[in-house]
């Protein structure tokens, strides 16, 4: 995120915070080392989720709602909407206090990585960065969100 343009999108801060929700939730090695062995500085899973609904309200209605705002076109807010319902379907369905694991290991959490991947790999290329680095520790996000 770090290349990412920060003023060609109106809300910008929104856009690097729901794109590092979707980074995280898209990344099954990170998963394991941050939150199953619970490395320091990325938050846990109820983190990233809060992240990518909290000042959006991707849990209430659609990403397209954000077109021209918080997302490019409407591939993205679709991508986006994808990846907020598979997520949400497991937290629901886990309930929202349950261990990393019960996540991990329900039985639809891989879709749920996919559609999370495939909306931050869209969101990442048309930032002009890398999808593949891997996550910024949330101190990062924190700077980068900080600046005006």
């Amino acid at each position: 995120m770090g290349g990412m343009p920060l003023s060609d999108l109106p809300w910008w801060r929104w856009r690097a915070r729901i794109r590092s929700a979707l980074h995280m939730l898209s990344d099954p090695g990170f998963q394991r080392t941050a939150w199953l062995d619970g490395r320091a500085g990325y938050g846990d899973l109820s983190d990233a989720v809060y992240r990518l609904v909290e000042d959006s309200w991707l849990d209430r209605w659609s990403a397209e709602k954000y077109v021209g705002a918080v997302f490019r076109d409407s591939a993205e807010a679709v991508a986006v909407n994808a990846a907020v319902l598979r997520v949400l379907l497991v937290v629901h369905k886990v309930g929202e206090d349950a261990p990393a694991a019960a996540y991990l290991g329900h039985p639809d959490w891989p879709e749920a990585v996919r559609a999370a991947r495939e909306a931050h790999h869209l969101l990442a290329v048309g930032d002009g960065d890398d999808p593949g680095l891997p996550p910024l520790p949330l101190d990062e996000l924190a700077r980068l969100t900080a600046r005006g």
